[in-house]
């Protein structure tokens, strides 16, 4: 048999990208993916036989659903309704309406043929349009007058799904679905799910429904969807044994190249899916022999060198089952979507593989409806049906269900596992400027936290012999209020910023730096754990320095990096004591919200089923943490009572913030 090895031309381009790359943290984090991408490598050309086929497919399945935290089991009533039609030419489009979930409702258009009869089944996943389901019509019209019964559904977050919708800015307050997203990816990874459990469970029943309708054959079903509905579309694919043909369009694509390009989001990807050694390929191959259309564009982010490697791999997984005309790449014209000549090679495929071959693939001039026309319920929104539910609320009701607390020395060997604590040894140190002023020596400088990792800091130092308490500052308002005036009272302030991107997307508030945590989540890597680890290297700085008494070592920081600190400080007793200010204090609250802020900064995979942020402060005793002003998910503070304490003065009275400042870091300090 055939050896079903990837060759390697493309993998040149990636290797290039990465080395050009500036951003450091990217470059780092390609790295690692690309170690990954060789051992997956490895184990894919071990492939020769049908059984070593099989023996592949039994792993990859199982590794999927271990990265998803499983699928949803509910198998109840859909309870589907229909609450409309649209009578058009040749073919009528009903409104519904069904649960996925209890009280977790879908709503959908389903295109079918005017005249009666048995026919194949599509089922739509929408891309990232706001609109959702009515992406896809132009599409499910044209099919439903080929003789395909087409159903297209709102995906979460998109349509009349919105999770975050405000009624006095009409709009979702996240901003767009991607945005929403993002904000439910960090919350399902914090009770170790992967966002696509959600998304895929949602397909798996709108597969339900489409094949329960009297009119469709349900052994003739397939499905088609084109970015974020191709990513969907492709895992789907994988895991439904039901469909007899897979169509995703601008997503098949090999991390080989996608990792450091444009990089998917939440429900596209899965947690540590390269650290379990998947490729988007071994999506298409755990399927084998249903045939797959593989869709790119010429000018996409989602490039047709990338998608090509899938192909070329796939098409020798399929050889193994003699059948490699049952896969097939297209790459139409132009930038991201399904232009012409891609929706004509869809109906063509539909075609040959679910209606033997019988039919015109040429697409028809349909009329389009405007979003408001195509709605299922009355306002546009599922959140106003009597019992209707949010996903950040069956995320909420999983953690309950599922939560067993952990012991702090169970917490304790959890931060070993994650890699935080450090060796201890002295990184080298480069001094990049230096000057002296009334008194104190700053030097600019940088070093060495891992390799492929500097972090750049500003020292204080008191001129003067003996040695002195240190101090280390996360990089921030207080660092700039404090640094100086702390080192004039005779210690040593280190201030510190841990490994971050240089990659601001400015298009999308409140997610943080989602891309960094997104990617290291592929990989495996805990980015807040890693950045604990380089505040850990900071220590080791400090207390190697003879000018510095190793025993008197205080820590400070703000916001999301006060979660940092805590980490590091739970991990080493070498920080005597620290100050957090407007920290988040619960990972709980960031469950009973549709918003957040940051919350991919701080989220660690599975960590609140055992633990939750106070844990860390109970490990740290009897060290002392001065918590002032403790916030909540959307950086407001809070109120929740001793210890935390809050400020007194608010406002712009800037003598009495800074006194008060003063008197909060003289108590830190003691």
């Amino acid at each position: 048999m055939q050896n079903v090895i990837v060759p390697l031309l493309f993998l040149s381009v990636a290797g290039v990208y990465a080395q050009s790359n500036p951003d450091q943290l990217l470059r780092w984090l390609d790295g690692i993916a690309q170690r990954q991408m060789d051992q997956r490598e490895k184990a894919i050309a071990a492939v020769r036989t049908m059984e070593d086929a099989r023996r592949r497919k039994e792993l990859v399945r199982g590794r999927i659903l271990q990265s998803l935290g499983g699928l949803p089991d509910y198998k109840g009533p859909l309870n589907a309704k229909i609450t409309g039609r649209i009578e058009a030419d040749g073919y009528v489009i009903e409104k519904v309406l069904y649960e996925s979930l209890p009280g977790y409702f879908v709503t959908a258009n389903l295109y079918r043929p005017s005249r009666p009869g048995r026919y194949p089944g599509v089922l739509f996943q929408a891309g990232h349009t706001q609109e959702g389901k009515a992406e896809p019509q132009r599409l499910a019209a044209n099919l439903a007058l080929k003789g395909f019964v087409s159903l297209a559904f709102d995906p979460v977050g998109q349509g009349e799904r919105e999770q975050t919708y405000d009624p006095q800015l009409k709009a979702p307050a996240a901003g767009w679905s991607v945005n929403e997203h993002i904000h439910l990816g960090a919350q399902a990874g914090l009770i170790g799910e992967g966002l696509a459990r959600y998304f895929l469970h949602d397909a798996i029943r709108s597969l339900d429904y489409l094949s329960t309708r009297p009119e469709v054959d349900p052994q003739r079903l397939a499905a088609a969807g084109c970015s974020g509905g191709g990513a969907l579309t492709t895992f789907l694919g994988a895991l439904d044994g039901r469909l007899k043909a897979v169509i995703p369009s601008c997503f098949p694509v090999s991390y080989r190249l996608l990792f450091s390009g444009a990089n998917p989001h939440s429900e596209m990807t899965m947690p540590m899916q390269l650290a379990l050694g998947l490729d988007t390929a071994d999506f298409v191959e755990l399927s084998a022999p249903t045939p797959w259309q593989l869709h790119a564009t010429e000018e996409d982010y989602f490039t047709p060198p990338a998608a090509k490697m899938v192909h070329e791999e796939a098409s020798r997984w399929f050889r193994l089952h003699g059948a490699e005309d049952r896969v097939e790449l297209i790459i139409g014209p132009g930038g991201h979507g399904t232009p012409l000549m891609s929706r004509e090679a869809m109906y063509r495929w539909l075609i040959r593989w679910l209606k033997d071959g019988q039919g015109d693939w040429h697409e028809l001039p349909v009329k389009t409806y405007a979003n408001h026309e195509l709605l299922v319920t009355k306002t546009g929104r599922v959140e106003d049906l009597p019992g209707s539910r949010k996903l950040h609320q069956i995320l909420l009701e999983a953690l309950r269900a599922r939560r067993k607390p952990g012991t702090l020395p169970e917490l304790a060997t959890e931060l070993r596992r994650l890699g935080i604590e450090s060796d201890g040894s002295a990184p080298k140190a480069t001094v990049i400027e230096e000057s002296t002023t009334n008194g104190l020596l700053r030097q600019r400088m940088s070093y060495e936290s891992e390799p492929g990792i500097e972090i750049e800091a500003t020292l204080f130092i008191p001129l003067g012999t003996g040695r002195k308490p240190a101090v280390l500052l996360l990089n921030g308002q207080l660092s700039q209020s404090l640094a100086e005036r702390t080192a004039r009272q005779g210690r040593v302030v280190l201030v510190m910023d841990p490994r971050r991107s240089t990659v601001v997307d400015t298009r999308r508030p409140f997610v943080g730096d989602w891309l960094s945590n997104t990617r290291a989540d592929e990989i495996g890597v805990s980015l807040p754990a890693r950045r604990a680890y380089d505040i850990l290297r900071s220590v080791d700085l400090l207390c190697a320095r003879s000018d510095v008494d190793s025993s008197s070592l205080r820590a400070a920081a703000q916001g999301v990096k006060g979660f940092w600190l805590l980490l590091a400080a739970a991990a080493d007793k070498r920080i005597g004591g620290i100050w957090l200010d407007r920290a988040p204090y619960t990972f709980v609250e960031a469950l009973e919200n549709t918003l957040n802020t940051a919350l991919s900064d701080a989220a660690i995979h599975g960590f609140l089923l055992r633990w939750d942020i106070g844990d860390l402060a109970k490990l740290i005793a009897p060290r002392r943490i001065l918590w002032t002003d403790p916030a909540n998910w959307m950086g407001r503070v809070v109120a929740p009572g001793p210890p935390f304490r809050n400020r007194w003065v608010l406002g712009d009275i800037s003598e009495m913030s800074e006194m008060q400042d003063l008197e909060f870091a003289k108590e830190w300090l003691q």
